[in-house]
């Protein structure tokens, strides 16, 4: 399974529930697409015609799926929404697709997540699915095969965004007892790539709170840790909230830290010193780079929809959440902010803690800081808890998306 993976928790057939039935019938939220263009105020924008269109979003997973387009073409459906064309790049000797590999069922369900929460926020904009051909795990295994793909679309002017809904815990990394971190940094030449070329990265925090699994895939550290690629100065890192909805998208509550069957990934990174743009937070980040920056829905209690068909014994839809689909909501939100502002904005990290500096005096930034005292801890390790301003739970917070998008796009 994927390092950071989506959390499949409740299915549905062949048809969605209303948050109302999903409710009574497992007392869980589950969220539909209308409602989070309600929940992250998105509406304003599309009646604008902005809608991701002439941008590009990759999206880089493990095998992929063999359905994801009939099954994107199937969701839009059922939301009202117009499909779009999936590039599909494969990457290496892609083995053909077994339902009962455990392996490829669990990386079809990210994909099928990724692809469909994209979408979901950015309708109009393209979608490249870049499969590998080697399952990422922990430590270096899969990841050159991804940094390579990334790489070679970036030199080849395709994409303005990648999501990662990946990661592997710093720590499992070949000489990271010894300090030796040459194994992650022989891998950001993708990231050194996309900064040249403009283009956004964007890495889940993990759902490990804040600690994360150990090398066997099965445990957890006992202790604090973080996770590469989102632990990166060169990545965005979106970590999780819970959004408390109501069958309209209406918030009931104000958001909280994702803490149910997972935990949104974030703290402070061993392997990266604080980048420039952490300085106004370094009272929080410390030396260290801190994670995450912002966040987005990814608690299974307020999980989304999401239809597949790879697996033909289990056809239908299921409401799925983690970090895994914080990542690819966000980036549908670059692409906006990209065709608002004409061109890419490559590293959008100076430009977010900017707008984030302002936030407090300026509403208009659309940053919406989450401060209801929840936290992230999970497994035992104490986490961090979401207070007034940036803190290692949910980052700066998370967004309004009718003022952060035009903002983003100004400031960037």
């Amino acid at each position: 399974m994927p390092a950071v993976a989506g959390q499949q928790l409740a299915s549905a057939g062949r048809s969605p529930l209303t948050t109302r039935q999903c409710q009574a019938k497992w007392k869980i939220a589950c969220y539909t697409p209308t409602q989070y263009r309600q929940a992250y105020d998105l509406n304003p924008l599309y009646r604008a015609g902005v809608t991701g269109k002439g941008r590009t979003i990759v999206i880089v997973d493990s095998f992929g799926s063999p359905t994801i387009q009939r099954d994107l073409d199937v969701y839009s459906a059922r939301f009202g929404m117009k499909s779009t064309h999936v590039d599909v790049v494969k990457w290496g000797k892609v083995p053909p697709f077994n339902p009962a590999n455990s392996d490829h069922t669990g990386w079809a369900g990210e994909t099928t997540l990724d692809v469909e929460m994209a979408h979901a926020v950015a309708p109009d904009a393209h979608i490249v699915l870049v499969e590998t051909a080697v399952a990422e795990n922990e430590g270096t295994t899969g990841l050159p095969e991804m940094m390579n793909a990334e790489k070679s679309l970036i030199d080849r002017g395709v994409g303005d965004v990648i999501s990662q809904s990946f990661g592997a815990t710093e720590n499992t990394f070949p000489g990271f007892r010894s300090g030796d971190f040459s194994s992650i940094q022989n891998l950001r030449y993708a990231f050194k790539d996309a900064a040249r070329h403009g283009v956004t990265v964007l890495g889940s925090s993990g759902d490990g709170g804040a600690t994360d699994t150990t090398a066997n895939s099965t445990t957890d550290y006992p202790y604090k840790v973080n996770s590469w690629p989102s632990s990166d100065p060169l990545v965005t890192s979106v970590g999780g909230t819970q959004l408390h909805l109501d069958d309209k998208g209406n918030r009931t509550a104000p958001d909280s830290v994702y803490n149910d069957a997972g935990a949104g990934g974030g703290g402070k990174s061993h392997v990266f010193a604080r980048p420039s743009y952490q300085n106004g937070v370094k009272q929080v980040a410390g030396n260290n780079r801190a994670t995450p920056d912002i966040s987005m829905s990814a608690a299974t209690n307020g999980g989304a929809w999401v239809y597949s068909s790879y697996d033909p014994k289990a056809a239908g839809w299921d409401v799925s959440g983690g970090t895994s689909e914080a990542s690819p909501l966000f980036a549908g939100i670059v692409a906006l902010a990209d065709q608002v502002a004409g061109h890419r904005l490559g590293n959008i990290n100076k430009a977010l803690y900017s707008l984030y500096a302002q936030s407090s005096q300026n509403p208009s930034t659309g940053i919406v800081d989450v401060k209801d005292g929840t936290n992230n801890s999970y497994a035992g390790v104490t986490g961090y808890t979401a207070v007034k301003g940036f803190d290692m739970a949910t980052g700066v917070g998370t967004i309004d998306a009718a003022r952060f998008v035009p903002a983003l796009a100004e400031e960037g």
